[in-house]
């Protein structure tokens, strides 16, 4: 009888591993904007290197950003944002989230920061659940001087004792997953002097090109609107930070 019940409850193991498997690798196709941002251009080149590596050609960036995907969401959705700092010249990197959820490897940018000893400002950032893994590696890492967070909010108030953190929270008005009031009420986990971007008529899956997501919100602005903005306030992050222009100047 006992054999029987042990065989019964690996059977559920299983049964319920599996089907959480199958539950995170389903994600939605690239959209065709995110396949072509992935062959980069004449002004930045495109690599995989264990994460997704966005170089400007003409440039040797000294500030960089590292970019967490949200949850179930493949790291190549990210693509047109890296391209876009990538193309102000700044370097960029998107990593890979074990079955899609950012939380399985937390300290994935550290292989991206020491692949690149030549910058010398980092900031990390990431979407969603991305955002929250990437609050999570900036908590005590002291190599990490700016925070982006696009639709998310940390997981504790570890954060605030980081007071030398410049950070930017970003959201949309039309976020059905993260709601505005959340993301407002998140200002007590961060930092004081946290900048709060709020994009008008923006959604939560226009933060990337991996088309609609369930349980959100139609956005009343354009994905390239919203995407625009959001490079411009992670650009501003960029200039807020001593000694991050662009290049060697």
């Amino acid at each position: 009888m006992l054999r029987r019940i042990l065989i019964a409850i690996l059977v559920i193991v299983i049964i319920a591993v599996g089907g959480f498997v199958i539950w995170a690798s389903s994600t939605n196709p690239l959209m065709p904007e995110a396949v072509a941002a992935l062959e980069g251009n004449d002004a930045v080149a495109v690599d995989d290197d264990g994460y997704l590596s966005f170089s400007p050609v003409d440039d040797q960036p000294t500030a960089g950003l590292i970019l967490y995907p949200g949850g179930r969401v493949q790291a190549g959705a990210y693509a047109p944002l890296a391209l876009s700092v990538a193309e102000n010249g700044y370097y960029a990197a998107i990593v890979y989230a074990p079955l899609n959820l950012a939380f399985f490897n937390v300290n994935a940018a550290q292989a991206v920061i020491d692949a690149h000893p030549e910058i010398e400002t980092w900031v990390v950032g990431g979407h969603s659940l991305g955002g929250v893994a990437a609050s999570l590696f900036a908590e005590s890492n002291e190599a990490v001087d700016g925070l982006v967070m696009m639709a998310s909010y940390p997981a504790n108030d570890n954060l605030t004792s980081r007071t030398d953190l410049s950070v930017v929270s970003i959201s949309g008005t039309e976020d059905g997953l993260a709601s505005e009031d959340s993301i407002q009420q998140s200002a007590s986990s961060l930092p004081a002097e946290t900048d709060f971007v709020i994009i008008e008529g923006g959604n939560h899956a226009q933060f990337g090109y991996y088309g609609e997501q369930d349980g959100d919100n139609p956005a009343t602005i354009s994905r390239a609107d919203q995407q625009a903005q959001t490079v411009d306030a992670i650009l501003q992050l960029f200039s807020q930070l001593a000694g991050t222009t662009p290049g060697d100047s």
